[in-house]
């Protein structure tokens, strides 16, 4: 009796006795009690006052932003032309073919012409959509023109309706974001606090409006937030489809959005694929979302026009090395040696397939795309030198140098970067320790509980720690990364002095025995954010009050008479010839054809802006003639603020740059001028004396530009 009854337990294969251990385990199982009522209503008053502070708290963001620009510039009281004028550089090419798409007669031919243009370039046809990923001018455009706003609002307020509406959504995800891990709504109050205090680090939306990462990084943000609750351990099935939905939907708009997205979700890509190796039980979720950017990596390759740059991206590469590596994981058999093999090299598998996949593929897909930058990071580290003026130009770009100590005074005087170091260093530390045990073979529970006191053992945690590293390292070396990372300072920093569990693991880590950690922890989380709520209110308010009651005036006659001259005296098939900059204002205000766009992500611009620039060297006026009448030019702009340019940077001034490139300039003799027959071109076509009175004819004026008139019939002497 007691022998059959022992094997009869040893052997449960058949599927009656699988059947009757499963309804032994239903029977052993508790049920889980409901929550008393009381309880229940706490936790949706603290959900319901949460989403409330969150979408208040973008719609005040967006109205201050508002309220902001129209102080800056006095917005409302500006004829057309003035508005314009304030969308400098690339913003007022963005903005350009906004205008001509609400011009066209459909939104077919619309697009059209902006796929096939030739009405900005002299000589040359161009994808604008896809060059300059122009989608968010598509959907404005179409949005303007189905809601009626021609008979309610004007164009340009529609327009910068939409964005700053999309940075309160962003605002609005930060606040989200930072509320999910800290699982107080106060962290996300915050959040929104930092943001917008430090808002000179975090947005660049008070200069530049139309820029592509002001469409794009709210949903960046909606993606982050969404990811942030797919990855918590304690959700349950419909929050988690929710969350795989929105993070899809958020990840293939910003993808649409902006042409560089793909870099940030490669760096993404990297800190999932390390959350997988450190936390094995989130691995079925890692390759769900690889899976997503695999698939809108396609996607948005056929609609962008077969976009090569997302196919020979190091995110494509990245993603199918993970998926391969995966597949060698499953294929053998557990337990084995070779098993073993491939766990240990399974970092040194990826990367190897990473770099041999990105090599393959540009080996079969031809690809011109970004192949500046490369050059720009060798000569920015030291790899290479190099006399190009371009090159030399961009690393002189202040966003495209390291940090200056103005921007760690900023961050420190609001007390962000101490907060976010000190969060920083205690949930990497938590990581560490959690990685370790896990190396060592201790059990770690799934759950992590207050008590623990594991703030790193948390899968969101151990995602947003290193991200934030690799973002953050990015940004030391490269200034316009701050404005992707300060975002994610304000997010973390926020989190962390609202989290108990960060309390707690620090208090664990010191063994206090005299006051209850747990409730010592539930004390901090509440106190410190409140301290420094009512600090920042206390300093910084007043200041964003007496911003907001300031008018400020936008005041530049100088272009104003330009554009207004262009627009009566110049024929309608003119091209104009000038710096980049003011070529992106004369084809937003005016219309006319120019010979150079602000832009640099195509060779060929490149390389016209560069050669256009020479009228700022010392080259004679038929070199200068014959560039300018190789692009067709009837105009040439010579603007006094870069001729007579005094630049705060040594040797970045464009004259400078370009006695570089040209040899009239020896730099191992301290900057000494190089022996050259002919003057600087800007200051001597001035003068009007001969040759250059036989090449260039003076036909406008004022104290800042100086417009000629390129001569049509010159015959060339040796």
């Amino acid at each position: 009796g007691p022998t059959i009854a022992l094997r009869q337990r040893k052997k449960p294969k058949s599927s009656e006795n699988k059947e009757s251990a499963k309804e032994e385990n239903i029977k052993d199982t508790p049920i889980p009690e409901r929550a008393p009522k009381h309880v229940l209503f706490q936790r949706f008053a603290k959900f319901f006052i949460g989403c409330l502070a969150a979408v208040t708290s973008g719609m005040m963001y967006a109205l201050y932003l508002s309220a902001y620009h129209e102080r800056k510039f006095w917005f409302s009281n500006r004829q057309e032309l003035e508005r314009e004028i304030t969308f400098q550089g690339d913003s007022a090419i963005y903005y350009s073919y906004y205008k001509d798409m609400l011009k066209a007669p459909s939104f077919e031919r619309g697009v059209y012409e902006l796929t096939h243009n030739n009405r900005t370039v002299s000589l040359k046809t161009i994808n604008a959509v896809q060059q300059m990923s122009l989608y968010p001018e598509l959907i404005a455009s179409v949005l303007y023109q189905a809601t009626g706003g021609n008979e309610i609002i004007e164009p340009v307020y529609f327009y910068i309706g939409i964005v700053f509406g999309l940075q309160g959504i962003y605002v609005t995800a930060l606040f989200v974001t930072s509320w999910l891990m800290s699982g107080t709504w106060l962290a996300g109050m915050l959040t929104v606090a930092w943001f917008i205090i430090n808002r000179v680090d975090t947005t660049r939306i008070e200069y530049s409006i139309p820029l592509r990462e002001n469409w794009a990084l709210p949903y960046f943000a909606c993606q982050v937030a969404a990811l942030t609750g797919y990855l918590k351990s304690n959700l349950n099935t419909y929050a988690e489809r929710f969350c795989y939905l929105l993070m899809s939907a958020s990840t293939y708009t910003f993808m649409m959005m902006w042409e560089y997205s793909h870099y940030l979700l490669f760096l993404q890509a990297i800190s999932l694929f390390l959350l997988d190796s450190f936390s094995l039980e989130q691995s079925d979720k890692v390759y769900g979302i690889l899976k997503v950017y695999i698939s809108y990596l396609f996607l948005g390759y056929l609609l962008q026009f077969e976009n090569p740059a997302l196919l020979v991206s190091p995110l494509l590469s990245l993603v199918a090395a993970l998926m391969l590596a995966k597949c060698l994981q499953l294929n053998v058999k557990k337990g084995t040696f070779v098993a073993k093999m491939i766990k240990v090299m399974n970092f040194y598998l990826v990367c190897t397939l990473t770099v041999t996949f990105n090599i393959v593929v540009k080996m079969f897909v031809p690809h011109k795309e970004n192949g500046h930058m490369l050059k720009f990071l060798e000569v920015k580290f030291g790899l290479n030198m190099t006399k190009n003026f371009t090159m030399n130009w961009l690393l002189c770009q202040e966003s495209l140098q390291a940090p200056s100590q103005d921007f760690f005074l900023r961050l420190t005087q609001s007390s962000l970067l101490p907060f976010y170091v000190l969060v920083l260093i205690i949930c990497f530390l938590s990581m560490m320790q959690v990685i370790f045990r896990r190396i060592n073979g201790k059990s770690v529970k799934e759950t992590v509980t207050l008590k623990d006191g594991q703030i790193g053992g948390r899968p969101e945690i151990i995602y947003h720690v290193i991200y934030t590293i690799l973002l953050g390292s990015l940004a030391m070396v490269i200034e316009g990364l701050k404005y992707l990372w300060t975002p994610y300072v304000c997010m973390l920093a926020a989190f962390g002095v609202c989290s108990p569990e960060l309390w707690m693991t620090l208090f664990k880590w010191l063994r206090l025995r005299t006051v209850h950690p747990i409730l010592l922890a539930l004390i901090l989380s509440m106190a410190v954010p409140t301290i420094i709520g009512f600090s920042l209110w206390k300093e910084f308010f007043p200041r964003l009050m007496t911003e907001l009651s300031e008018l400020q005036e936008f005041y530049d006659p100088d272009t104003v008479e330009l554009m207004t001259w262009i627009k009566r005296q110049a024929p309608i098939a003119a091209v104009f010839a000038g710096s980049p900059q003011l070529m992106g204002a004369i084809k937003l205000c005016t219309g006319w054809m120019v010979t150079s766009l602000p832009l640099y992500n195509d060779d060929d611009l490149l390389k016209r802006n560069e050669n256009i620039y020479q009228i700022y060297s010392k080259r004679s006026a038929e070199d200068i003639y014959k560039i300018l009448t190789s692009y067709k030019a009837n105009y040439l702009i010579v603007e006094d603020a870069i001729c007579n340019e005094v630049g705060t940077m040594r040797g970045c001034r464009v004259k400078d740059l370009l006695d570089i490139a040209n040899g009239h300039v020896v730099c191992e003799e301290g900057d000494k001028l190089a022996y050259s027959k002919y003057g600087r071109f800007c200051h001597e076509v001035k003068i009007n004396y001969s040759p250059y009175v036989n090449y260039f004819t003076r036909v406008y004026w004022n104290r800042s530009y100086f417009v000629y008139k390129i001569n049509t019939v010159i015959s060339f002497q040796s």
